[in-house]
């Protein structure tokens, strides 16, 4: 393993820039917890989810459950023992009722939940294709979750103001309403203090490169800790180009531009935090492949391809050739180091089977993920930010809070479904037990 400086190093060591501080949070302090003050607040869309059995054209069977980003990462830290808020818009009919009864359940507040009854739930199907290759296909135009308006938010953040706020890059991307709440929220959350957590989740099939760089950038001021991939830094640096018009078809248009779980296939060892820690909790709307990686679905797109090199964001913000392909790891420590100059406090770089990253002002850190087998390809990037937002409100430094949260990545990765698989806080020391272990 090496440090992103290229420096050998051991397993969660830090660089020869220094270490980050123990226990030290980013940006501004974390706010001590209070009674009736939630640990963390999130609001997005969540659909209902539909897990077929094989080719969706000759029916079959399916598994019906939820799915969402933020709803995914709320149920991870709920279970373990974090007071967490979900806050989202879901229709007037049963699919709606059961997105709030599992969520409930999981032991999510959704107090500041609304119905919609003019829009219906949203709807996300997946399609097991062969052995190692799943289909996603998702149903969300016009749902009640895209219509979600500031005024709901605002309402449901300051009913109680909460230690962290956690943002995806999926809600902007729904609406212009979606991202008015989204903009407000972080707006709300300066005023009370609230630590704000932001994961880029970057979904081309929502919308452009040049679209969510633009909104991201502008966010950047109020963020304390970035979440993101290495090919998704691009769309939060300062300056440079809009992302190239990044759209659907471009260097990363297809939603399956984000790394997928892992490089293996079910019978395979792979790393837990996977490679595709950058997706979110629906899936991609495309083909998850046998090597792990998320192919586009050709149908639908374009059909560009991404120059070699070239990541989700594309040519967002231009750097060095030679740099890029000769050290690619210092030009993802060069762009988060940027982000730190400009005020992010923290700067968490997921890089697949290779672990992850965290970069403050004191230096950086490596994690290596954990191996596991794989089971299922989706939640992977959520159960990471559950786990590692956890350490972070128990007050763990960077090495502990990568460690929990490629932790509870390969407990995603090893479990079928987006959230099932999410551990306990009794569960986590279970995941370096030897094969054929019985817990009595």
């Amino acid at each position: 393993m090496r440090t992103m400086t290229g420096q050998p190093a051991a397993a969660g060591s830090e660089d020869q820039r220094g270490a980050p501080r123990a226990g030290a949070t980013p940006g501004r302090p974390l706010l001590p917890g209070q009674p009736g003050r939630p640990d963390v607040f999130t609001f997005g869309e969540t659909m209902v989810a539909l897990r077929g059995s094989g080719p969706l054209k000759l029916g079959g069977t399916m598994n019906v459950s939820i799915a969402g980003a933020e709803s995914n990462v709320a149920i991870g830290l709920a279970r373990l023992g974090h007071d967490v808020r979900w806050a989202g818009a879901v229709g007037e009919d049963e699919a709606g009722q059961l997105v709030l009864r599992t969520l409930r359940a999981e032991g999510v507040g959704v107090s500041g939940a609304s119905t919609d009854p003019g829009a219906p739930t949203g709807l996300l199907l997946f399609e097991p294709r062969l052995p190692e290759v799943t289909r996603v296909h998702y149903y969300r135009a016009g749902s009640a979750g895209s219509r979600i308006g500031a005024g709901v938010i605002q309402r449901a953040f300051s009913a109680a103001p909460p230690r962290v706020l956690h943002l995806t890059g999926i809600t902007p991307s729904l609406s212009p309403t979606a991202r008015a709440a989204a903009r407000l929220v972080l707006q709300l959350a300066r005023e009370v203090g609230s630590l704000v957590c932001l994961d880029v989740n970057f979904r081309a099939r929502l919308w452009t490169a040049e679209a969510a760089a633009e909104v991201l950038r502008e966010w950047i001021p109020f963020v304390d800790v970035l979440i993101a991939s290495d090919d998704e830094l691009p769309l939060c640096l300062p300056g440079g180009g809009g992302g190239g018009g990044g759209g659907e078809g471009s260097p990363g248009g297809g939603e399956g531009s984000q790394r997928a779980k892992g490089t293996a296939g079910a019978n395979e060892d792979l790393g837990a935090e996977g490679a595709g820690a950058g997706m979110g909790a629906e899936g991609a709307d495309g083909v998850l492949g046998a090597d792990g990686g998320m192919a586009r679905w050709a149908s639908e797109q374009e059909g560009a391809t991404a120059p070699e090199g070239a990541g989700a964001c594309g040519d967002a913000v231009p750097f060095p050739p030679q740099e890029v392909a000769s050290d690619p790891a210092a030009t993802v420590a060069a762009q988060a180091r940027l982000l730190l100059d400009h005020g992010v406090g923290e700067v968490v770089v997921k890089l697949g089977v290779e672990g992850a990253t965290t970069f403050t002002h004191g230096g950086s850190l490596h994690q290596p993920a954990k191996p596991v087998r794989a089971v299922d390809a989706v939640g992977a990037g959520d159960a990471f930010v559950a786990g590692y937002l956890s350490a972070l409100l128990d007050g763990e430094g960077p090495a502990g809070r990568l460690e929990r949260a490629v932790t509870t990545g390969a407990f995603a990765v090893a479990s079928p479904g987006d959230w099932e698989g999410a551990p306990t806080r009794a569960e986590l020391g279970m995941l370096g037990a030897p094969p054929g272990t019985v817990v009595r």
